[in-house]
């Protein structure tokens, strides 16, 4: 059985979800202790726990330590059944992370899928449903075709935003009798990572969302204003569009990306987009909102790197299963931790020179 250390680096939740994707998808059998030690609260909380939940359910697990609050979890996974999923986090966790646990699995499906999920979009420590949408899911397409629908925008505390997701594969496991020949034939494919250098700057597109009761207060207005006067400095056209959704909670948020382009169009087939993203909170005003989001993205963009510091750790297990290389505007501890899991599951001597992630 393997073993890994919920503490390992920086002990977030990082960790369990990259297991419990792995672990179902390679039918390893493992124990972590330690969960999330390295955050205030450690444990499983919510969103983990709907993560193991759907997994067990998914692949016939036997699994032990599955409640809130544990530290410790055993999950044996069984062979996968494919089905439809209806997921509610029953809490503002993110669905963007809880996505984190399942497409890795998901993607490889013997079938067409629809999933709906009721949780957080857009909250504090995760992406933001836009920056799934625009930015994350672009890279892989290529490895299935992923649509989505923003049914309901859900900000904490209360929750209760929906995304719904329909996922058409390309690579089936069940051709493959074991996981070890699916990795030896996807390795083997022309579907590389391939991620080195910017290009040319395109378009810089973005969406400014807030809650319906801040609209006289043109919240997202301000928000697009303030990006957009800053990200000024770059000649290309730029796009954000404005949002005022119905919600349970108060909130507001924006995210923002950059799409280059290695000729004179867009690549969907080698994607290079890169973005940043900024939420609203009491006390915060619209304008330093947007300008946090704007300055992140303007560091991304000046780094001159394809991969973005948030993207970085969550192409990690793509990059492990389908091979490749890209270079990252920073290798951050999530990056690490997310190596380190990996290694535990798949044959992938993932390498680190400078900011250069090859395998």
């Amino acid at each position: 059985m393997i073993k890994i250390d919920g503490n390992y680096i920086e002990g977030g939740g990082q960790i369990i979800r990259t297991a419990l994707a792995l672990s179902t998808l390679t039918n390893q059998s493992f124990e972590i202790k330690n969960i999330r030690k390295g955050r205030g609260k450690p444990g499983l909380k919510q969103q983990h726990l709907t993560a193991v939940k759907t997994l067990k359910e998914l692949c016939n697990a036997k699994v032990k330590g599955d409640e809130l609050g544990s530290e410790k979890l055993i999950f044996k996974p069984g062979k996968i059944k494919f089905k439809n999923l209806k997921i509610d986090i029953k809490t503002a966790g993110s669905i963007t992370l809880l996505l984190q646990s399942l497409l890795p699995v998901l993607i490889f499906s013997d079938k067409k899928l629809k999933i709906e999920i009721i949780g957080g979009t857009d909250t504090l420590g995760s992406m933001p449903v836009d920056y799934l949408t625009n930015v994350f899911l672009l890279h892989l397409q290529k490895y299935a075709k992923i649509k989505t629908k923003l049914v309901k925008r859900g900000y904490y505390p209360k929750g209760q935003g929906k995304l719904e997701i329909i996922i058409i594969p390309k690579y089936f496991i069940k051709n493959h009798k074991t996981f070890n020949k699916l990795h030896k034939f996807l390795l083997n494919e022309n579907n590389k990572i391939n991620l080195l250098g910017q290009g040319n700057i395109l378009a810089i597109k973005g969406v400014s969302h807030a809650s319906k009761n801040l609209m006289k207060s043109n919240v997202a207005e301000r928000q697009a204003k303030t990006a957009s006067y800053l990200l000024n400095k770059f000649d290309c056209p730029k796009d954000i569009q404005i949002e005022h959704v119905e919600s349970l909670s108060t909130g507001s948020g924006i995210t923002l990306y950059a799409m280059y382009s290695k000729g004179l169009e867009f690549s969907n087939d080698n994607p290079i987009v890169i973005g940043a993203d900024a939420l609203g909170k009491r006390g915060k005003s619209a304008e330093k909102v947007g300008k946090e989001a704007a300055l992140k993205l303007v560091n991304e963009i000046e780094s001159n790197a394809p991969v973005d510091k948030y993207l970085g750790d969550q192409l990690l297990p793509y990059l492990a299963l389908f091979g490749g290389k890209f270079k990252v505007s920073k290798v951050t501890n999530h990056l690490k931790s997310n190596r380190y899991v990996i290694k535990k599951f798949v044959n992938s001597n993932i390498k680190i020179k400078k900011n250069i992630i090859e395998f």
